[in-house]
């Protein structure tokens, strides 16, 4: 018998995971508080023979075990620390005569956190979303773990709406913000910090909390607008 086609049903995907690193065994601990303090739930930690902690997180408070949603937590790798640092020497980073790249490289990060590669979390609470940006504000200032490692940006939701627009206007976090997300009906604050390290220079890592206010199809996270 000859089978010309074979009928499949619709495939369910999703992000099963997304691996992250911290620079020192002492960093360790003190990543792993920052992300439970962006609201990620930890479900297993793991003394590591090589030195560090493993960690595993879950978006899913109510579901720890599920296979998706993940942030796995670890040192960074020898072989990984050691090319950073290779890369650092050659681009003379910190010295006077350090490689114009890495100025302009550095200037386009902070004027957009969505620049190079970051992790983003869609939170169904603005309030959450305020009241956790407010304790790493606070810990920022208070916390010697925490002090000069955290850069907080955000971005408010284009204005039109008058609801989103009020409701933003009273925001502790979002008022009289002039940067705008690329879309409309959500808002993002990002978090730009050395604890946890990515990037080409192995400088830090911007993690993004998203929020979308309901009953709105378009919005920033289904429809992109060039905004500035």
């Amino acid at each position: 018998m000859k089978i010309d086609r074979i009928e499949r049903g619709a495939v369910h995907q999703t992000i099963s995971h997304v691996n992250l690193h911290y620079r020192s065994q002492e960093d360790g601990p003190i990543a792993a508080r920052l992300l439970e303090l962006l609201g990620l739930t930890r479900s297993q930690e793991m003394d590591l023979p090589t030195g560090g902690t493993f960690y595993r997180f879950t978006v899913h408070s109510n579901d720890v075990n599920r296979a998706d949603g993940i942030i796995y937590l670890s040192p960074l790798p020898s072989a990984t620390a050691a090319l950073f640092e290779a890369i650092g020497d050659k681009l003379r980073i910190g010295a006077p005569d350090e490689h114009p790249a890495v100025a302009v490289y550095r200037a386009a990060q902070a004027t957009d956190p969505e620049f190079n590669f970051h992790v983003g979390f869609l939170v169904d609470s603005l309030d959450a979303i305020e009241e956790r940006l407010a304790e790493l504000q606070r810990l920022e200032r208070t916390d010697p773990a925490f002090g000069g490692r955290l850069k907080i940006l955000v971005n408010r939701a284009l204005p039109g709406d008058p609801v989103i627009d009020a409701r933003l206007d009273a925001s502790p976090l979002y008022a009289g913000v002039d940067r705008y997300t690329y879309g409309r009906n959500g808002v993002q604050a990002f978090v730009e910090t050395d604890i946890i390290v990515d990037g080409p220079l192995a400088e830090g890592l911007v993690i993004e909390l998203d929020y979308v206010f309901p009953g709105h199809a378009a919005h920033i996270l289904s429809v992109s607008e060039i905004t500035r």
